[in-house]
Formats: structure tokens, sequence, C-alpha cells
């Protein structure tokens, strides 16, 4: 019984999800056959039929991009299968010193006109425009097809049944058994059709992996310059100001050294004790350029290292068993990233629990553009028990912690709802040395 009511609810849901394709793929030839019945109604002259054509061209053109957004939300929701857009973004609109806007493509007297004109050439030269309008034309005669048999099933069976001869009551009790039969499957023609038609060309996939690599690149250019400032100043205001001092002591108590032993001595001591402190932070500097752990025992050690000389209430959950040495590169951005995300946890989230798992993934699932689907991921999560609220927001902490993860066709998801608790995901494909 559990089984035919649990049919019968797959059924039910699957016609309601085949109407709804049916709909969808029908709205662009639903604007067709108005402009034809509209021609056959006005037909008074040879010409006649071009502003109907134009109208329904023109019709076709403001949906498809809509309609073709709708399949890929209703494909993610129903199969979890994500088909990116593909679209290209618009450039930023400059004004310049003459007083002109550049949009990309021209100069405009006003923003307004250069972001009329800009949204126009991207639609016009944008090849994910045709690829929709390609894929209009197929959707009808495809997963609209095979959508429409649990609907017209049901129709049949309402015509059938309602007539009292025995011929078409059969009709409709075998319309009504193929729309029972076929209603759980005909909407999954949506899927492959959608992937197949909708997919990005390789060509337009090399292009915005151009893109990203170049913003990328840009990225970190940028954050490696600072970080250069960020050690020229601190070697400036810390360890070579000590150094200094110490060569100034260090002169005045050989000068001492025959008149005032006592008072040599006394440099002498602050000098030792100025060169402890500076060789302290001069290895806390080099700790933070690349520390030792890190470098000689692996990312595994070195965040055990991290773990117990964290202010939080730190939990590595780390299996024993597990073996992991990556490339120097990932390791150190793993390691940098759990180190900022607890910083913020304490800076920012006021939290006093933290928890740190580290796996690793061969089920060869893959991720990122451009990556192997056979290649294993690493999976670092952080968890906090702060206040939550954190958000990647553009510049922001979070922001730059994705793009560096992303230089390796990393991921990183974030939940962190008001009142906490704060959840990181990174996963980044790699090879095990």
């Amino acid at each position: 019984m559990r089984q035919v009511v649990s049919w019968l609810a797959g059924a039910c849901l699957g016609f309601v999800r085949a109407c709804v394709v049916m709909v969808v793929s029908l709205l662009v030839p639903a604007v067709w056959a108005v402009a034809v019945a509209l021609w056959i109604w006005w037909s008074g002259n040879a010409w006649s039929w071009i502003p109907e054509f134009v109208w329904a061209c023109v019709g076709t053109l403001a949906l498809s991009r809509p309609v073709c957004r709708i399949v890929r939300s209703l494909v993610a929701k129903w199969t979890a299968t994500v088909i990116p857009g593909g679209y290209r973004e618009a450039g930023p609109v400059v004004r310049l010193s003459t007083g002109y806007w550049w949009n990309g493509f021209s100069y405009t007297r006003s923003k307004k006109d250069a972001l009329q004109e800009q949204r126009l050439r991207l639609r016009w030269r944008d090849p994910a425009t045709w690829r929709d309008v390609r894929f209009m034309a197929i959707a009808p005669f495809t997963m609209g097809v095979v959508a429409s048999v649990p609907p017209a099933g049901v129709a049949l069976a309402v015509i059938g049944l309602s007539h009292s001869g025995l011929a078409p009551r059969l009709i409709g009790v075998l319309g009504l058994a193929v729309a029972v039969a076929t209603a759980p499957y005909a909407w999954r023609s949506a899927e492959p059709v959608a992937v197949r038609f909708l997919r990005a060309t390789s060509a337009m996939a090399l292009a915005e992996r151009v893109d990203e690599l170049t913003a990328q690149r840009a990225d970190t250019t940028v954050a490696q310059a600072a970080e250069i400032r960020r050690i020229e100043r601190d070697l400036h205001d810390g360890a070579q100001a000590r150094l200094v001092g110490l060569g100034l002591s260090l002169a005045t108590a050989e000068k001492l050294m025959e008149t005032d032993p006592e008072q040599a001595k006394a440099l002498m001591r602050e000098a030792r004790a100025g060169a402890a402190t500076s060789l302290t932070e001069l290895r806390e500097l080099v700790q933070g350029i690349n520390p030792p752990v890190l470098n000689d025992r692996g990312l595994l050690d070195a965040v055990r290292a991290l773990a117990l000389d964290s202010p939080l209430e730190l939990e590595a959950d780390i299996s024993p068993d597990l073996q992991l040495r990556l490339d120097p590169p990932i390791e150190s951005a793993l390691y940098f990233a759990i180190a900022e995300l607890l910083t913020n946890a304490v800076k920012h989230a006021h939290a006093t629990r933290a928890r740190i798992s580290i796996a690793r993934d061969g089920t060869g699932t893959g991720t990122g553009t451009g990556t192997d689907p056979d290649t294993d991921l690493v999976i670092v999560e952080v968890e906090d028990n702060g206040r939550g609220g954190a958000a990647v927001r553009p510049g922001g902490g979070l922001a730059g912690l994705r793009a560096r993860i992303a230089v390796f066709d990393g991921t990183l998801e974030i939940t962190s709802p008001t009142g906490g608790p704060t959840r990181v995901r990174m996963m980044v494909p790699c090879e095990s040395l």
C-alpha cells in the first residue's frame, strides 16, 4: 500500500512538472501562432505578413533569455544539475574628461545613452543570445513533445470518458493509463536537452576562463604587492630599528669600556636583550611568510600546531590515518586561509570555540572550471560558535579568500546565519604527493 501511495505521489508531482515543462517550451511557438493568426485575420495584401513576422521575431528575442533562465532554474532545482548561463558581463561605463561617456563600444553624451547602447550591443554580440534562440527553436520538438504526453493523455481521458460509447471509453482509459505511466518520467527530458543545447560552447568556456584567469592574475598581483609592502614595513619598523639601536648600543659600550665598565656592561646586556627580541620578531615574520612546520611536515601538522597556539578552544578533526601532502602553493593557501578564518572568528565573531576538519574525497567528483572530473578533492571546514552574520562582500576578506582559493580551481562556501554558527567549507582539487 505504501508503494502505491508513493507511486501516485510521484505521478502527481511528475504530471505537474511535465505541465510546467510543456508550457515553458511552448511560449515561443505560442508567439508565432498568434502572429500567424493575426496575419490570417488581417491579411489584405501580399505584404501584410511583414508586421506580424517582425512582431514574432521581436517576441522570440525578448522571451529567449528569460525562458532559458527559467529552464536552467528548473533543471537545477529538480535535478541539482547546474548549467552556467555564460552571458557576457557588461563592463563599467566611464565618464571622460571631455564630458562624454565611454561604454566599451562608443562615446555618448549621457550615461543613460551609454548604458542603453551597451545593453543592446552586448545582447546582439553575445553568442549566448543566439544559443538561447537556437534552444527555443529546438525545445518544442524535443522536451516539449515528451512533456506533453501526460497532459495529452489526461485530455484524451477526459474526452473519451465523457462519451457513452465503448470505443471512446476504451480510448479514454488508454489515455489515462498513458498519462499515469509517463507522468513520473516525461519531465526528465528537460535535463539532457538543456545540458546539450544550453551549455556554453568550448570557445565560450575558453573565453570565460581567460577572463577569469586575467582577473585572478590581477588580484594575485595586487595581493603580492600588498604582502611585500607589509613585510617591508614590519622589517623597517621592527627588526631593522632594533638592529640599528643594537649597533648604537655596541658602539657606545665600546667607547665606555675603558672609562665606565659598569655602564658598558649594562649597555651590552641591553644589546643582548635587543638581539633576542629582534631574533623573535624575525622568526615571527618568517612564520607569517612560510611557517617552517608547513614547509617541513605539511598542512596537517601545520594545522595541528596552529590549533595549539590559537586563543580559541580549538578542535582539529583530522584522521590519524590521513596521509596528505599537497603542492606547496596549495598547502600555503589553505593554511593561511584557515589562519585568517580563525582570526576573524576571534576578532569579529567573538567566538570561543572552533573546529577544523580536513578530509580527502577520493571519489573523483572534481570541481571548478576546467578541472578533470576524476581529480580528488581536499575538503577543509572551519566552524566557530561566534555570533554569525558573515557574508562575502566585494573587497572584503572573505572575497579575497574566495579569490585566492579560486586560483587553484577551488571553491569557498559559507553558511553564517545571524547568531551563528559560522561554517566555511573550502574544496580544492588536488593530487597528493
